[in-house]
Protein backbone atom coordinates (compact mmCIF):
# COMPACT_ATOMS: atom_id res chain seq x y z
CA UNK A 1 0.00 0.00 0.00
CA UNK A 2 1.30 3.54 -1.46
CA UNK A 3 1.79 6.65 1.54
CA UNK A 4 -0.69 8.60 -0.66
CA UNK A 5 -3.15 5.62 0.03
CA UNK A 6 -2.49 5.06 3.77
CA UNK A 7 -2.81 9.37 4.30
CA UNK A 8 -6.62 9.11 2.36
CA UNK A 9 -7.21 6.33 4.76
CA UNK A 10 -5.99 8.56 7.34
CA UNK A 11 -8.18 11.70 6.22
CA UNK A 12 -11.47 9.44 5.99
CA UNK A 13 -11.06 8.13 9.01
CA UNK A 14 -10.30 11.60 10.40
CA UNK A 15 -13.59 13.02 9.11
CA UNK A 16 -15.17 10.60 11.08
CA UNK A 17 -13.77 11.93 14.44
CA UNK A 18 -14.24 15.46 13.15
CA UNK A 19 -17.61 14.84 12.66
CA UNK A 20 -18.11 12.93 16.24
CA UNK A 21 -16.25 16.18 17.66
CA UNK A 22 -19.00 18.49 15.97
CA UNK A 23 -22.31 16.30 17.40
CA UNK A 24 -20.18 16.66 20.77
CA UNK A 25 -20.20 19.90 20.52
CA UNK A 26 -23.58 20.25 19.74
CA UNK A 27 -24.60 18.08 22.77
CA UNK A 28 -22.41 20.30 25.34
CA UNK A 29 -23.26 23.71 24.28
CA UNK A 30 -26.66 23.35 23.03
CA UNK A 31 -29.69 22.21 25.54
CA UNK A 32 -32.19 21.78 22.81
CA UNK A 33 -29.60 18.87 21.24
CA UNK A 34 -29.45 17.11 24.67
CA UNK A 35 -33.39 17.20 24.57
CA UNK A 36 -33.90 15.67 21.34
CA UNK A 37 -31.52 12.82 22.27
CA UNK A 38 -33.87 12.29 25.34
CA UNK A 39 -36.82 12.42 23.70
CA UNK A 40 -35.11 10.17 21.01
CA UNK A 41 -33.92 7.37 23.78
CA UNK A 42 -37.54 7.54 25.53
CA UNK A 43 -39.03 6.97 21.98
CA UNK A 44 -36.87 4.17 20.63
CA UNK A 45 -37.78 2.55 24.46
CA UNK A 46 -41.77 2.87 23.43
CA UNK A 47 -41.07 1.55 20.19
CA UNK A 48 -39.55 -1.82 21.67
CA UNK A 49 -41.44 -1.95 25.03
CA UNK A 50 -44.83 -1.70 22.07
CA UNK A 51 -42.84 -4.38 19.71
CA UNK A 52 -43.05 -1.90 16.59
CA UNK A 53 -42.31 -3.64 13.98
CA UNK A 54 -39.32 -3.24 11.39
CA UNK A 55 -40.80 -0.48 9.21
CA UNK A 56 -42.66 1.20 12.21
CA UNK A 57 -38.56 1.06 13.37
CA UNK A 58 -37.64 2.92 10.51
CA UNK A 59 -40.34 5.96 10.10
CA UNK A 60 -39.26 6.71 13.92
CA UNK A 61 -35.22 6.29 13.34
CA UNK A 62 -35.35 8.71 10.22
CA UNK A 63 -37.86 11.18 12.23
CA UNK A 64 -35.10 11.47 15.08
CA UNK A 65 -32.32 11.69 12.18
CA UNK A 66 -34.37 14.61 10.70
CA UNK A 67 -34.36 16.26 13.90
CA UNK A 68 -30.80 15.89 14.93
CA UNK A 69 -29.80 16.54 11.51
CA UNK A 70 -31.93 19.66 11.26
CA UNK A 71 -30.30 21.13 14.98
CA UNK A 72 -26.94 19.72 14.00
CA UNK A 73 -27.28 22.44 11.05
CA UNK A 74 -29.18 24.80 13.17
CA UNK A 75 -25.80 24.82 15.47
CA UNK A 76 -23.48 25.44 12.70
CA UNK A 77 -25.22 27.83 11.08
CA UNK A 78 -25.81 30.07 14.84
CA UNK A 79 -21.70 29.51 15.51
CA UNK A 80 -21.27 30.78 11.98
CA UNK A 81 -22.99 33.67 12.66
CA UNK A 82 -21.76 34.47 15.83
CA UNK A 83 -18.17 34.07 14.63
CA UNK A 84 -19.12 36.68 11.49
CA UNK A 85 -20.44 39.17 14.34
CA UNK A 86 -21.54 39.55 17.34
CA UNK A 87 -23.53 42.77 16.33
CA UNK A 88 -27.52 42.86 15.82
CA UNK A 89 -27.54 42.45 12.28
CA UNK A 90 -31.26 41.82 10.03
CA UNK A 91 -29.19 39.13 7.87
CA UNK A 92 -27.34 37.21 10.99
CA UNK A 93 -30.94 37.27 12.63
CA UNK A 94 -33.14 35.93 9.48
CA UNK A 95 -30.25 33.13 9.04
CA UNK A 96 -30.57 31.90 12.68
CA UNK A 97 -34.57 32.10 12.28
CA UNK A 98 -34.32 30.27 9.20
CA UNK A 99 -32.39 27.59 10.53
CA UNK A 100 -34.36 27.34 13.78
CA UNK A 101 -37.69 27.42 11.68
CA UNK A 102 -36.11 24.15 9.95
CA UNK A 103 -36.03 22.83 13.08
CA UNK A 104 -39.36 23.14 14.22
CA UNK A 105 -40.51 21.92 11.26
CA UNK A 106 -38.33 18.86 11.42
CA UNK A 107 -39.73 18.52 14.93
CA UNK A 108 -43.46 18.61 13.41
CA UNK A 109 -43.11 16.01 11.39
CA UNK A 110 -40.82 13.74 13.64
CA UNK A 111 -43.62 14.16 16.32
CA UNK A 112 -46.40 13.32 13.76
CA UNK A 113 -44.60 10.16 12.73
CA UNK A 114 -43.99 9.61 16.58
CA UNK A 115 -47.33 10.09 16.88
CA UNK A 116 -49.02 7.92 13.49
CA UNK A 117 -46.39 5.09 14.41
CA UNK A 118 -46.62 4.96 18.25
CA UNK A 119 -49.79 5.89 19.17
CA UNK A 120 -52.18 2.97 18.06
CA UNK A 121 -50.27 0.43 19.84
CA UNK A 122 -49.87 2.83 23.04
CA UNK A 123 -53.65 3.29 22.79
CA UNK A 124 -54.31 -0.77 22.63
CA UNK A 125 -51.88 -1.13 25.69
CA UNK A 126 -52.70 1.85 27.79
CA UNK A 127 -56.32 2.11 27.25
CA UNK A 128 -57.73 -1.19 29.22
CA UNK A 129 -56.26 0.24 32.12
CA UNK A 130 -57.47 3.27 31.66
CA UNK A 131 -61.00 2.11 31.07
CA UNK A 132 -60.78 -0.72 34.39
CA UNK A 133 -59.37 1.97 36.22
CA UNK A 134 -62.46 4.47 35.81
CA UNK A 135 -65.40 2.04 35.44
CA UNK A 136 -67.94 2.74 37.38
CA UNK A 137 -67.92 0.30 40.68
Amino acid sequence: MGAGRVQSWRDFLGSFAHAAAGIGFALRSERNMRVHLLVAGLVLIAGLWLQIDLTGFRWLVLAMALVMIAELLNTGIEQACNAITREKRPEIRAAKDVAAGAVLIASIAAALIGGSVLGPPLWQNLAPMLFETWAPL
